[in-house]
């Protein structure tokens, strides 16, 4: 399983969050992810200038395999970059169906390993 933070930041870093917010995004996320995207939780949290995001996200295998051992062909790095852009897509196309999101968020940014 791979694991993927990911945060958007509020327009308006002045107010609280509202009761329910972190639960309404969950739900839009949910609602746009497809079985492509192999995810399996999603955790939400909110605070005053951002909401906080971790994507849990089926590992997915590599087929690239080098030629003589067999074996994958740097596995944890394809991955990893598979399951950042998996999480990508989904955030941006769950804030530009939300109007929810696109009031209250910034748009995603585009990802970047740690």
């Amino acid at each position: 399983m791979d694991v993927v933070y990911a945060s958007l930041h509020r327009k308006d870093t002045a107010g609280r969050p509202r009761d329910g917010e972190a639960e309404e995004i969950q739900a839009v996320l949910w609602a746009h992810a497809r079985p492509t995207d192999a995810v399996q939780h999603i955790t939400v949290r909110c605070e005053s200038e951002r909401v906080d995001l971790l994507l849990y996200l089926l590992t997915r295998p590599t087929t690239d395999a080098a030629p003589a051992t067999g074996h994958p062909a740097a596995p944890a790095e394809a991955t990893a970059k598979d399951s950042l852009a998996v999480a990508h897509s989904l955030i941006t196309r769950s804030h530009r169906a939300s109007p929810m999101l696109q009031r209250r968020y910034q748009p995603p940014t585009p990802p970047t390993a740690c």
